[in-house]
């Protein structure tokens, strides 16, 4: 019996009537040869009428027709390691639904593909040119060249398959992570006037919990961070799809991304010699993610130094060995209150959207406090925080010390450094005391800031409504302060440390002053609760978050000048100043890091110890009063009223 040649079992041309089972895909599997394949690494048929083959860079359909998906490298694409099938052409009377859709649509495929590629393309630029603050963002910053960009190229071309898949994958791995940082940065520099510290700022994560949780409810926080989760997953996700897929183009098009990446790299490298500039003043020959990576890891190296040169600059004080008889010798006998006003900072007093009801309230309180006997000196302290972390702007304040970090605040809330509050409690002069509505779990710093009573927001006896993250009105703090400690008869005068919260983030909603006698045990504040306006609708709007910050400080510094009318004395002596300044989006992108002080007594004595201070008389400071450093004013105040250094 004569052998056929492959030429004879399989035939040059399929009969339109034959069916499916007279296929040469059919025959090839009853042992037949099969059929050669295509240069393509496809089957070898005729395009049904009407339609093209298309080429294969961007086309999604393509892809799957390669051999680059079945561990087919791209160079050997045109010679697959055995003869493929030859699959039957599609049959005239085959029904519409039953062909597949991308043959069907070929132009529609290819567009999609080179929308995806072109997608892909841009998150990968949009990525590596993305700024770290709101006020960066401009169009024109996006049209300049990455040279990360060309350089990442160059390398995936030099790579065989695998490992460009891997080296495209932990790329697109790596830009997600910088741009989880990047958004990171943002939302620091939005709140907190600062980027994000990679090694210090994970534990502020459980505070902006603690705080959506407060602002927006239980499941309002929990909804929040589910979003955070997902966010963070889908930027890492499309990342790696982007930079796998523009390397898979790339490779199925190398003449063509060989030249655009020749192209990019000489443009890259004029411009860069040139010094060539857009309209902005940003370079068209950009570098922002190796900047931003080297500035990571400078900041990340300062902050592990930081740490040790703090330890020991928190083991020098200046008093840090004075006897307590030594000790503030020039206000015994005195009523001490050192009280911080939440977010109350330069801004208030100086925004011209927010200034004119400040100051209005400030004239009026100081009017009233004249009438009361008392007089007051203002000036300004630079803050170690901003937009929030106000515990660094307390312990900064107190302990004569610049903690600007979390890590420095647990360094120095761990030692024994002398605090002003704890200068008191030395000298066994004073009874010391803390109101803490801010605080609602055990707060062990008390101990550092020698208060021997602490009174938080489970121990001041109010049946209320919170305020947002507030737990209670101003009002209602200090008049549990005069029930619990002030009011009663002491066998020492009291040097007590308050915190006011009402003017804490989002401002909404806001207490209202009420009468002293009606206060009671909060539950009168039900009602105004009720009545103000939801977080959502102020927070997010610009201009009503000003407006409602500038009531809050009114409120807050209503309810302090009130209380010390009505319960002070000539032996009254009240430091009253802001802790840090607002966020952002209140006292504006480039705002100083300012807070107004006040000093408040009715001993002409008093003030007359802090003349050479060139402070303003009244409660606003003049713009052009002294500003220092918040970490000065504990070792001027110790030596104005007599204390006497010993290191």
């Amino acid at each position: 019996m004569d052998r056929t040649t492959p030429e004879e079992d399989v035939p040059s041309e399929v009969p339109p009537t034959a069916t499916s089972d007279e296929s040469p895909a059919v025959e090839a599997s009853a042992g037949s040869p099969k059929a050669p394949a295509a240069v393509d690494g496809t089957a070898s048929h005729e395009a049904p009428a009407g339609e093209s083959s298309t080429p294969s860079g961007g086309d999604p359909a393509a892809e799957e027709r390669t051999g680059s998906e079945e561990g087919v490298s791209e160079e050997d694409a045109s010679a697959s390691d055995g003869p493929s099938e030859a699959p039957a052409p599609d049959e005239p009377d085959t029904p519409a639904a039953a062909r597949n859709w991308r043959d069907r649509h070929p132009v529609a495929v290819r567009n999609v593909g080179w929308a995806v590629t072109a997608l892909s393309l841009a998150l990968v630029c949009f990525a590596l040119l993305m700024p770290t603050s709101l006020d960066k963002f401009r169009p024109g910053l996006f049209v300049r060249i990455p040279v990360e960009a060309v350089l990442g190229a160059a390398v995936l071309f030099v790579l065989p398959r695998r490992p460009r898949l891997v080296m495209a994958g932990l790329a697109g791995l790596g830009l997600g992570l910088l741009t989880i940082l990047s958004l990171l940065d943002i939302g620091f520099n939005m709140f907190l006037g600062r980027g994000f510290n990679v090694v210090l700022d994970w534990v502020l994560f459980d505070d902006a919990q603690a705080y959506m949780k407060d602002s927006m409810g239980n499941g309002g926080a929990i909804g929040a961070v589910i979003g955070v989760v997902v966010l963070v997953l889908l930027v890492l996700a499309l990342m790696i799809l982007a930079v796998l897929r523009v390397s898979n183009v790339m490779a199925r098009n190398r003449d063509v991304a060989s030249r655009a990446t020749l192209v990019a790299g000489t443009v890259w490298v004029t411009c860069a010699a040139l010094g060539l500039q857009l309209g902005t003043g940003s370079p068209i020959a950009a570098r922002s993610t190796f900047a931003l990576v080297e500035d990571r890891l400078h900041r990340v190296q300062a902050t592990l130094k930081d740490e040790a040169a703090f330890a020991k600059e928190a083991k020098k004080d200046t008093f840090g060995k004075t006897p307590g008889d030594q000790l503030l010798t020039g206000l015994r006998g005195k009523d001490v209150i050192f009280t911080f006003i939440e977010s109350y900072g330069r801004s208030a007093v100086e925004d011209e959207d927010i200034a004119p009801g400040v100051d209005a309230t400030l004239a009026a309180k100081n009017a009233e406090l004249g009438k009361a006997g008392f007089a007051a000196k203002s000036g300004w302290l630079t803050s170690a925080t901003y937009g929030g972390s106000s515990w660094l702007g307390h312990s900064t304040f107190l302990s004569g010390l610049w903690i600007n970090n979390q890590n420095r605040y647990r360094t120095v809330t761990a030692g024994e450094h002398l605090t002003l509050t704890g200068a008191f409690k030395r000298t066994g002069a004073w009874r010391t005391v803390g109101i803490m509505p801010g605080v609602q779990k055990n707060w062990p710093e008390g101990k550092f800031y020698g208060l021997e009573e602490v009174y938080d927001s489970r121990e001041l006896g109010y049946q209320g409504p919170k305020f947002s993250w507030s737990t209670m009105p101003d009002q209602y703090a200090l008049s549990a302060f005069e029930r619990l400690e002030h009011g009663k008869k002491q066998d020492k005068p009291l040097m007590s440390q308050i915190i006011l919260t009402s003017s804490h983030q989002p401002w909404a909603p806001l207490p209202e002053t009420v009468p002293w006698d009606q206060v009671g045990n909060g539950s009168v504040y039900k009602d105004i609760e009720k009545a103000g306006k939801e977080a959502s609708d102020v927070f997010y709007d610009s201009d009503k978050a000003k407006e409602e910050y500038g009531k809050s400080i009114q409120y807050s510094v209503t309810s302090l000048i009130d209380y010390v009318v009505k319960y002070g004395s000539k032996d009254t002596v009240l430091v009253f100043l802001g802790d840090h300044q607002p966020m952002a989006k209140v006292s504006g992108n480039n705002a100083s890091r300012d807070v107004p002080i006040s000093i408040v007594a009715q001993d002409k004595s008093v003030l007359d110890k802090i003349d050479d201070w060139n402070w303003t008389d009244g409660l606003k400071p003049d713009s052009t009063a002294p500003v220092w450093r918040m970490d000065a004013f504990r070792d001027r105040f110790l030596t104005a009223y007599g204390s006497k250094p010993t290191p």
